[in-house]
């Protein structure tokens, strides 16, 4: 079996996205989420008819913004997550968003093919927040390999990497 690498973030904006303090992260939705589209081993993320997903709603919180995609790999997803544009809008996310307590993002596999949706990666976060990280749910710093593997970790591990570290 083939399996592809499912993402999944979520952030509580500081104010609701229409107030100024938030209007540089809402320019920068548009371009980033094509600059993704476009990045090697992207394979699909998670958007309503608008084009991005600050429309969907989770975890109990209307006010949190849920980020869900899909990657051929670890290395695709975490050149994407830490390179150019991106790490740029992320420079900045404590300008707009509150700091988290708990863990906000997590990484499985999946099956290529299978489109992860907001109640599976509710899970799966809510598995990593209560046991840490393991097969099911896991973290860049703490990835495991897909199932299968025969490696324990992948060549580009985020871990042995300076430059897949968090820019802030």
């Amino acid at each position: 079996m083939t399996w592809q690498l499912a993402q999944l973030n979520i952030a509580l904006p500081l104010e609701p996205l229409d107030s100024d303090r938030l209007a540089g992260f809402v320019a920068a939705l548009e371009p980033v989420n094509a600059l993704a589209e476009v990045s090697p081993g992207f394979v699909w993320r998670l958007k309503t008819e608008d084009g991005d997903a600050t429309a969907v709603r989770g975890f109990g919180d209307d006010r949190l913004i849920v980020n869900l995609s899909v990657w051929e790999s670890l290395t695709a997803l975490a050149s994407f997550v830490y390179g150019g544009e991106h790490v740029e809008v992320m420079r900045q996310r404590r300008e707009w968003f509150v700091p988290m307590r708990e863990a906000f993002t997590v990484l499985w596999w999946v099956p290529a093919g299978h489109r992860p949706d907001v109640a599976e990666a509710e899970t799966r976060l809510a598995v990593l927040q209560q046991n840490g990280p393991g097969a099911e749910a896991f973290t860049f710093r703490s990835a495991f390999p897909a199932p299968g593997s025969d490696t324990d970790r992948s060549a580009d591990h985020p871990a042995d990497r300076d430059d897949w570290s968090c820019p802030v």
